[in-house]
Parts: C-alpha cells; sequence; structure tokens
C-alpha cells in the first residue's frame, strides 16, 4: 500500500489514539471496503476520522479557526 509520509504518520497517530495494531486497523478498514481499494479506503477512513474529531471545542483548544484572530484583534 502506498502512502504519502504525512498519511502514514496519521495512520500511526490514529493507531497509537485507539491503542491497535497498524495491520489490525488496515484489516478492518479493509473489511468495510471503499470502492476505489485498499489503499483509498485508509484514506477516506482518515479524512473521516479527523473530520470527527475536528469540532468547535477542538479548533478552539488548538486554536485554529476564524476565532483566534478575533480574539488576538
Amino acid at each position: 500500500m502506498r502512502l504519502e509520509p504525512e498519511l502514514w504518520e496519521a495512520l500511526l497517530e490514529v493507531c497509537q489514539r485507539e491503542d491497535r495494531d497498524v495491520h489490525a486497523l488496515i484489516r478492518a478498514v479493509d473489511a468495510s471496503r471503499h470502492a476505489g481499494g485498499r489503499t483509498s479506503a485508509v484514506r477516506v477512513f482518515l479524512l473521516q476520522y479527523y473530520r470527527a474529531a475536528a469540532t468547535e471545542a477542538g479548533h478552539a483548544a488548538a486554536a485554529h479557526g476564524p476565532h483566534v484572530a478575533r480574539r488576538a484583534a
């Protein structure tokens, strides 16, 4: 499976957060196979994982978004 280094890093971070082995996680993602194949399924999984984590509270804690500019002004 070919992924960009940043996606491998993100995948390993998810594995650490979820206390899962990378091979087990990939097998689980592969079992819910995306139409584009395994690599595409992993990319979609990562996008969905981080989108689900990207709440307003999470953005505020990480100092992301337009509210940061308003606070600094």
